[in-house]
C-alpha cells in the first residue's frame, strides 16, 4: 500500500484497511485461546517430560502407554511437547531394532519431545483407532493431531532426522516448564484498548496495546497470540496485492514469497499462505530453506495450532524437510 499525504486519505487504502481489520476480528478468537489454554492447563497436571525421570514414570522421556492412559500421556501430553508413537510388539523382530534407537533420541532429547510406546498386542483398540497396517509403526502427534508418520525399522541417521525436524516445525526445541498458571487472561481489562482499535480498523493501535500488556506481564496467555495476529495484519497491508505479482516472478526470492503468503493469509487465504511457503521449503536448502520453515511455523502460531489447516500443513511441512 503506497503512502499518502496526511489530510488526503486513500480510498483504496481505506477500503483494503478495513478489509484487514474485518478478517482480523474472526482470527483474534479469544474463545480459542481459551480452549487452547485450557487443553495446556490439562498437561501442566503432569510432570513436565524429563530425561532424568525413570522410564515409563510420569514425566519421562520414555513412556509405556496403554488404553487407559493414552489422553493423559499422548494426547493432553502433546500441548506440551511433540509425542512419537512407537508401535511394537514382542514377536516383531524390527521393532527391536527400531525401539532401542528411539529411546536412546529420546532421552538424548531431554524432554524436547516423548517416546510413547505402545503394545499393540495388548492395546488392540489403540491399534485399530490409530489405523496401523504394520509394524513397527512410528505416529507423530501434536496438539492432539497426527502430524507425521512413517512404518518399518530405519537407520538410526533418518530416525534422527524424524524427531528433530518434528521437533523444529513445532516446538523448536522449547522444554516446557510445568509452573505456568492456568489463567486465561481474557478478563483482564487491559484487552479493552486493543479490542476497541481492532473494532475501528486502527491496526497500530492496537499493536501498541497488546505490546505494551506484554512488556509487563510477556507470558500473558492472550496478548501474545493477538500481537502475532495483528503483526500479520500489518505486513500484510504493507505488502499489498502487488506482492503476489512480485513472487510469482522471482520464485527463488525467499523474503518476496513471506510477503506473499503474510498478504494470502491476511486476505483469508490459509491453505494459500501455507502451501506457498511449503513449496519454497521444498525447493531450497540451507539459509533460505530454514528462513521459509521459520516463517511458516510463525503462521502457523498466527492460525492456532489446533485449526485443522495447520494440522494439514505441518504434515506437508514435515514431508517437505524430511
Amino acid at each position: 500500500m503506497q503512502p499518502t499525504r496526511p489530510g488526503r486519505p486513500d480510498p483504496r487504502a481505506q477500503a483494503q484497511q478495513a478489509q484487514l481489520a474485518a478478517s482480523l476480528a474472526g482470527a483474534v478468537d479469544l474463545a480459542a485461546v481459551k480452549a487452547r489454554s485450557e487443553a495446556a492447563a490439562r498437561a501442566q497436571a503432569a510432570p513436565p517430560p524429563s530425561a532424568a525421570a525413570p522410564t515409563g514414570a510420569p514425566g519421562a522421556a520414555v513412556v509405556d502407554v496403554t488404553e487407559a492412559t493414552f489422553q493423559t500421556e499422548v494426547l493432553d501430553r502433546s500441548f506440551q511437547v511433540p509425542v512419537v508413537l512407537d508401535l511394537w510388539a514382542e514377536w516383531c523382530g524390527p521393532c527391536k531394532q527400531l525401539s532401542p534407537v528411539l529411546e536412546r533420541l529420546a532421552v538424548e532429547g531431554g524432554g524436547s519431545w516423548v517416546l510413547a510406546k505402545v503394545d499393540v498386542d495388548a492395546n488392540p483398540a489403540l491399534a485399530q483407532g490409530l489405523r496401523v497396517q504394520g509394524i513397527p509403526a512410528v505416529k507423530a502427534v501434536w496438539q492432539g493431531q497426527l502430524v507425521a508418520e512413517f512404518t518399518g525399522a530405519i537407520p538410526e541417521e533418518q530416525a534422527r532426522q524424524f524427531v528433530t525436524e518434528l521437533v523444529r516445525a513445532t516446538t523448536g526445541g522449547a522444554v516446557p516448564g510445568g509452573d505456568e498458571g492456568a489463567d486465561d487472561g481474557l478478563d483482564d481489562p487491559r484487552l479493552d484498548a486493543a479490542e476497541a482499535a481492532l473494532e475501528s480498523g486502527d491496526l497500530e493501535a492496537a499493536e501498541a496495546a497488546y505490546a505494551a500488556i506484554l512488556e509487563t506481564e510477556p507470558d500473558h496467555p492472550v496478548a501474545g497470540l493477538a500481537l502475532r495476529q495483528v503483526q500479520l495484519f500489518r505486513r500484510a497491508d504493507a505488502a499489498g496485492p502487488d506482492a503476489l505479482a512480485r513472487a510469482d516472478a522471482a520464485p527463488d526470492d525467499v523474503e518476496a514469497q513471506t510477503r506473499a503468503a503474510d498478504f494470502l493469509l491476511g486476505t483469508g487465504d490459509v491453505e494459500g499462505a501455507f502451501t506457498r511457503l511449503v513449496d519454497v521449503v521444498r525447493r531450497t536448502a540451507g539459509e533460505d530453506r530454514d528462513r521459509a520453515r521459520q516463517h511458516l511455523v510463525g503462521l502457523f502460531d498466527v492460525v492456532g495450532p489446533e485449526d485443522p489447516r495447520v494440522v494439514a500443513a505441518r504434515r506437508q511441512l514435515m514431508a517437505a524437510l524430511y
